[in-house]
């Protein structure tokens, strides 16, 4: 039977100064997003446009604020709304956790629209540059959960050689460990289907409706086996919050990836 490995959260100590893994982990993520929209800005589709190291400077600066906001209004908003409307001071607490992929997503989309007004360049000249460069932070960030052994899975069968206990659930249930299917899917697949979509000159928008539909189908499959949030359980069909979420990602991509393709026909 394996057991979580109870990682230290703490990854260095320095006196009064904590560094934790999960810190780490953004870290990481927005250092895979220079490297890679570096690399994108190289492409002759993109650099027609004029895209210069420094824009990816303020890209970052945009879009760490967009997570970090977004993120957090986003989880007091989808799944705290009543506990967050009587204590409204709280929602600026992010020290004490509660962050959603899908706040931070939207928080991202408006801090994106803001960089592409500054530049005076179209909307889709920003964002499918953005798409392929995603993935990766989606990995690291899903490790950081592991490490932290939280969003831990739904009961598994004893017969899954890698079911485990997260001793942080307060039972000794075996469980899939969603975060690592979340890293590996919605991160890792993603990725390489992004990556080798992008390698191509493609319509505008057509990256960031592929990037849409394709991270609401992964995430939507993943929460199958991602335990749901205890105060708010499944909701209607069955499905979780994070499913519902999704729902909107994979209509919107899908319909605009049609949109693309049939305006380039005409």
């Amino acid at each position: 039977m394996l057991i979580h490995p109870q990682f230290d959260p703490v990854a260095l100590q320095l006196g009064p100064l904590a560094i934790h893994w999960y810190g780490l982990t953004y870290m990481a993520a927005f250092g895979f997003f220079m490297w890679l929209a570096g690399r994108q800005i190289r492409q002759p589709w993109h650099a027609r446009h004029g895209w210069v190291r420094a824009d990816i400077d303020d890209l970052l600066f945009y879009g760490v604020l967009g997570v970090v906001v977004g993120g957090r209004l986003g989880y007091c908003l989808f799944y705290k709304p009543e506990y967050y409307s009587e204590h409204l001071l709280e929602v600026l607490y992010v020290w004490k956790g509660g962050m959603s992929f899908h706040g931070g997503f939207l928080g991202v989309l408006v801090a994106l629209a803001l960089f592409a007004r500054k530049k005076g360049w179209s909307y889709f000249t920003v964002t499918d540059l953005v798409a392929p460069c995603v993935p990766t932070g989606i990995v690291a960030v899903r490790l950081g959960n592991f490490i932290n052994g939280e969003l831990w899975g739904r009961e598994a069968s004893a017969s899954l050689p890698w079911a485990m206990v997260f001793p942080q659930s307060g039972t000794d249930l075996l469980r899939h460990p969603s975060p690592l299917y979340q890293a590996l899917g919605e991160g890792l697949l993603l990725f390489i289907l992004m990556w080798l979509f992008a390698r191509k000159p493609r319509p505008a928008g057509a990256v960031s409706a592929m990037f849409l539909l394709g991270y609401g189908v992964l995430r939507f499959g993943a929460e199958y086996f991602r335990e749901p949030d205890n105060f708010l359980g499944l909701r209607a069909l069955g499905w979780s919050q994070g499913q519902w979420l999704s729902v909107p990602m994979v209509v919107v991509g899908a319909a605009l990836l049609v949109w693309v393709y049939r305006r380039r026909a005409d």
